[in-house]
């Protein structure tokens, strides 16, 4: 599925190295920075004129099996934020961003047409639909060059091939730091791109016709939200997300992350760096080549390995797509079970927080309200959905998919395998006792008060 031979260059081509073929096209997608993005170099490399594109992605197939919006309007304002702070960077650097309310299939192919060229250049994802987009374009007539770059680890660097994939997380994590495999340096910002094609104006005024953000501008802003990315501390796109990194390790707050994270409100009980490694904005080499700084400087303990202990997760669900593929999207997972039951009515009430559970009511009020839910609550909850209510785990994560500010489609995915025992945890399911979890970390109900469905109604009078 992926060439892994392509492994980021070590620094950047002088200009006078180039080999421009024409007019490229280059396709951002869950990649919105200009710094530590190797593909984005490379299409530098092969540019005599660039043309920046991003196409806001149509309902996928799992959001339409369930009959679910795609995507929310939280994820939409935070994706719209982060492309205004990509938009001032390419400008910054000569540039400009095509932004377009199409699918990429439809739209890329008539792009190309218009600009005389057939050379595409973009980050590879390895999940189904984002495959067939791939494959799609190559159908109509484009040169695809997709490059492997959202992992910690460059798959080349690993001590086995992506099919040798131990099924086991901590038998991956002991290999890994067993033969003390570290992630590539991240790669400095571009100074400047390719110029613009003498017809890109044109182009511009004809495709952006109709680009609307109204929508998701007019939701309210909820002040309980444990991600408050309506302050500009939070909103998307790079500088946001450096200046958060910078901020998080300044206050030391690596040294304390293990013995807060699986606490349910508030800013400073996770490093909060998902909604921008999910859009892309910033790269978890970047976070990692930080993190090592801070450890230099302060010292290293549980807190701060833990961090790269969670880098590892995210890689690890990674890697499990270049193992497994489209596997991973059937019902029945990765193993021989048979297709899961599914209550509608059951699922409705678990997506609107009206199962009469309190502490689920008030998680699921929490993810409608902000679009953000700590990651004790989602496995909670998910376990709810497919352990007590007998739903499909498949609707489940594409509620998440439709309602997260930090939707990634392979955390996301392994995620729920992993609850429903469908992926590749040799328990055979996470099923979390709601009293006990309670007990453990809302003893005092002060989350489920702060979350009580009737008060946010209130609220929003």
């Amino acid at each position: 599925m992926i060439d892994n031979s392509r492994t980021p260059p070590a620094q950047a081509e002088e200009p006078s190295t180039r080999k421009p073929h024409g007019t490229v096209i280059y396709w951002f997608r869950n990649d919105l920075r200009i710094e530590d993005n190797p593909a984005l170099v490379d299409a530098c490399h092969h540019a005599e004129n660039l043309v920046c594109v991003y196409c806001h992605p149509p309902a996928t197939l799992d959001a339409q099996r369930w009959n679910l919006p795609h995507p929310g309007l939280h994820r939409q304002r935070f994706v719209a934020s982060t492309l205004t702070d990509l938009r001032q960077q390419l400008h910054a650097r000569g540039s400009e961003l095509l932004e377009v309310n199409m699918d990429a299939v439809e739209f890329i192919p008539q792009l190309a047409n218009e600009l005389g060229s057939s050379v595409v250049y973009c980050e590879e994802i390895a999940a189904p639909y984002e495959q067939d987009e791939v494959f799609a374009l190559r159908l109509a007539g484009l040169t695809v060059h997709t490059r492997w770059q959202s992992t910690l680890l460059a798959p080349a660097d690993l001590p086995f091939k992506p099919e040798a994939l131990p099924d086991v997380f901590t038998q991956f994590r002991t290999i890994i730091e067993g033969n003390g495999v570290q992630p590539p340096a991240p790669l400095p910002a571009l100074r400047s791109l390719p110029a613009l094609p003498h017809n890109y104006s044109q182009i511009a005024k004809k495709w952006a016709v109709g680009l609307q953000h109204a929508e998701a501008s007019l939701l309210q802003s909820d002040q309980r939200s444990s991600f408050p990315y309506f302050l500009p501390a939070f909103s998307g796109g790079s500088v946001a997300a450096s200046a958060h990194v910078e901020s998080y390790l300044k206050r030391k707050l690596p040294h304390s992350y293990k013995q807060t994270r699986n606490q349910l409100s508030g800013l400073d009980y996770s490093t909060k760096f998902s909604p921008w490694l999910a859009s892309g904005a910033i790269s978890a080499r970047q976070i990692f080549s930080a993190l090592k700084k801070f450890e230099a400087e302060h010292g290293a303990n549980d807190g701060s390995y833990w961090i790269w202990f969670e880098l590892l997760w995210r890689d690890y669900f990674r890697l499990l797509h270049l193992k497994y593929g489209r596997q991973l999207y059937f019902a029945k997972g990765l193993t021989d079970l048979p297709t899961p039951a599914h209550d509608e009515e059951k699922f409705k009430n678990w997506c609107l927080a009206q199962t009469g559970d309190a502490f689920i009511d008030a998680a699921m009020t929490e993810l409608a309200a902000t679009g953000y839910l700590s990651n004790r609550m989602r496995q909670v909850v998910a376990s709810y959905l497919i352990h007590e209510l007998a739903c499909d785990w498949r609707a489940g994560a594409a509620w998440f998919e439709t309602q997260l500010v930090d939707y990634d489609v392979y955390s996301n995915q392994g995620n729920w395998l992993y609850i429903a025992g469908r992926g590749t945890d040799p328990r055979n399911g996470r099923r979390f006792n709601v009293q006990k979890q309670i007990n453990d970390h809302d003893r005092d109900g002060a989350y489920r008060r702060l979350w009580d469905k009737s008060e946010s109604e209130a609220s929003d009078q």
